[in-house]
């Protein structure tokens, strides 16, 4: 089994028993030297979508699966490899237990825009569900974004 880094939306353990369901939860930690930020990718709907970028001062938290085989081809369809959308970097995450690598899928797209503001509450939901400490959580909950019926994240007139 390979060890994956659940960080946004799959740091909620009911989402990731439905999308990883023959992989267990081994613990959590941090990933030092990066940042939750987003990136506009096409067809998104939700506006720009979490991903991680290299920032020393900066740290992401996650949880942390034995991945099966299956699962994390599962996963990799769910976050898009095969369209070219992600992709896979190995990060050294930090734990209670000392360090370990793990595999976590990264947008392959440029920083920038903002979360559409109902997605970003479900990442504070994922979040504190996935047992993040509350300025975490805050922090995710006060980011910037764009409220879901503004003018540039609504589809185009027809």
């Amino acid at each position: 089994m390979d060890l994956y880094a659940a960080y946004g939306a799959n740091l909620d353990p009911e989402r990731m028993a439905l999308r990883a369901p023959h992989s267990p939860l081994r613990g959590f930690g941090w990933i030092s030297g990066w940042r939750l930020t987003f990136a506009q990718v096409p067809n998104a709907v939700d506006g720009a979508l979490a991903t991680l970028v290299e920032d020393p001062a900066a740290q992401v938290y996650v949880s942390l699966y034995d991945v099966t085989s299956g699962d994390e081809q599962a996963l990799d369809e769910w976050e898009g490899l095969a369209t070219g959308q992600s992709r896979k970097i190995h990060v050294r995450v930090q734990t209670l237990d000392g360090d370990a690598v793990a595999w976590v899928h990264v947008l392959d797209a440029y920083e920038g825009g903002l979360p559409a503001a109902h997605y970003l509450g479900m990442l504070g939901d994922a979040a504190e569900a996935g047992g993040a400490p509350s300025d975490y959580v805050h922090h995710l909950r006060t980011s910037p974004c764009v409220s879901s019926d503004t003018p540039e994240h609504l589809p185009p007139n027809e």
